[in-house]
């Protein structure tokens, strides 16, 4: 369990919040590519760490990310024109470019200097992925853009999604972290003793420390076989997580990596960006694919509110549970892998009181988590680099889920699987 005092200093985000310093330190998800489909095209309103801004591609073709207000009467500038490289406000005319500079001033005389004294709060911005990347922390920390083995798989073996969750970041990655829980809130059929992790519903657990973060492994026993899923938590709130291939029923024959990246909206609400890619260069993922694996997990294009990235199945109806459903078929009764996940989490409360709880065996991945977390922000209170930082750290990692001899060793079994190919 954490103190009240280290609950609140490891949830919340808001800038110069001890935990929100340390986000600031990385590259983190802003916005999906696609949200910002053409040059000049309409701005999107963006909420990160607590902080309103506004994102735009300009007539280069580069992303801006800029405050949400404009520094002169602080108008929105989501209404803004995007033009000719930049967004002019339209309540005076005032045009920004996408470092923040103002390179123009029309409400002032045209011998003012006045312009070359205001600038708008801006942050870099790279795209890789499908997502564009910002960095919020100071300049002179600014660690090189993500390398991770999905930013370099083609374009055409990669899907990448996003979903709003109504809770507090940590609470969304430790539920992501949490390898036991499969067991049981995503056993789809109570009376299919085939499901893997139905066989053996306590798995062992390995965590090992790296520098991104850790590697962790749930090892179930299944006769004279071992059940291994060797996941990888990235710092600050990615983990990555392999899918088994080879199985019957369509879909389940596209070997990927897949897993979410949970970035804070600001305390209470999350961005669950959603990546996976096909590791096999020849088994691209089609558009069917993408849509049949996010119906699966319960985020299909008619799974969420038309405009949004919204949940119909929500806490405010809960779920849809359909409790019949949960007596005789799944173990919950809700649709949707993650919308199970979500119910469990949003369910909790905005931030959970983790003083009240009781942590067990299986709880070790997120124990060491939260660990891996105070020791980082007291690094960068100490003027440090966090871990992960530093994109070799994590350039080569891959996840694995797979079966392997009950007496073989699965970091020696499957080392090979856990390397990079990309």
């Amino acid at each position: 369990m954490l103190k009240p005092q280290e609950n609140e200093r490891i949830t919340r985000v808001g800038p110069g919040t001890p935990m929100g310093e340390l986000q600031r330190r990385y590259w983190i998800p802003a916005a999906l590519s696609s949200e910002l489909p053409e040059r000049d095209g309409e701005p999107l309103r963006v909420r990160l760490l607590g902080e309103d801004l506004i994102a735009f591609r300009d007539s280069e073709g580069k992303i801006g990310l800029v405050d949400a207000f404009c520094p002169h009467r602080r108008a929105p500038m989501f209404f803004a024109r995007n033009e000719e490289c930049g967004l002019r406000c339209v309540y005076h005319g005032w045009k920004f470019d996408r470092a923040g500079n103002c390179v123009d001033m029309p409400s002032e005389p045209p011998e003012s200097l006045f312009k070359s004294k205001v600038n708008i709060t801006a942050y870099p911005t790279w795209e890789g992925g499908g997502f564009v990347w910002t960095y919020m922390g100071p300049p002179g920390t600014m660690p090189p853009p993500p390398d991770y083995e999905l930013v370099r798989a083609p374009e055409t073996h990669r899907y990448v999604s996003k979903t709003y969750e109504e809770c507090n970041w940590l609470q969304a990655l430790e539920g992501g972290l949490d390898t036991s829980h499969s067991s049981f809130a995503h056993n789809l059929d109570i009376q299919d003793k085939t499901f893997l992790r139905s066989r053996d519903t306590a798995p062992r657990l390995e965590v090992e420390r790296t520098a991104y973060g850790y590697t962790y492994a749930g090892i179930r026993t299944l006769g004279e076989e071992q059940y291994v899923r060797a996941y990888h938590y990235v710092m600050p709130a990615q983990q990555m997580r392999g899918r088994v291939s080879g199985r019957k029923g369509g879909m389940e024959q596209v070997p990927t990596i897949n897993g979410h990246i949970w970035v804070p909206i600001d305390d209470t609400t999350t961005w669950v960006y959603n990546w996976m890619y096909s590791y096999t260069p020849d088994i691209p993922i089609t558009h069917d694919y993408a849509v049949e694996f996010e119906t699966k997990y319960g985020r299909g294009p008619d799974d969420l509110i038309p405009g949004t990235f919204q949940l119909k199945r929500n806490r405010r109806n809960d779920y849809l549970i359909d409790r019949a459903v949960q007596r005789t078929l799944t173990f919950t009764g809700i649709e949707g892998i993650n919308t199970q996940d979500m119910a469990l989490q949003e369910g909790m409360g905005p931030i959970v009181d983790r003083s009240r709880e009781h942590l067990g065996t299986s709880d070790r991945a997120i124990i060491v988590m939260r660990q891996l977390l105070m020791e980082a922000m007291h690094a960068v209170e100490n003027g440090e680099a966090p871990r992960a930082t530093d994109p070799s750290t994590y350039s080569t990692i891959r996840a694995v889920d797979l079966t392997i001899p009950r007496l073989a060793e699965w970091r020696e079994a499957l080392k090979d699987e856990l390397v990079a190919k990309f």
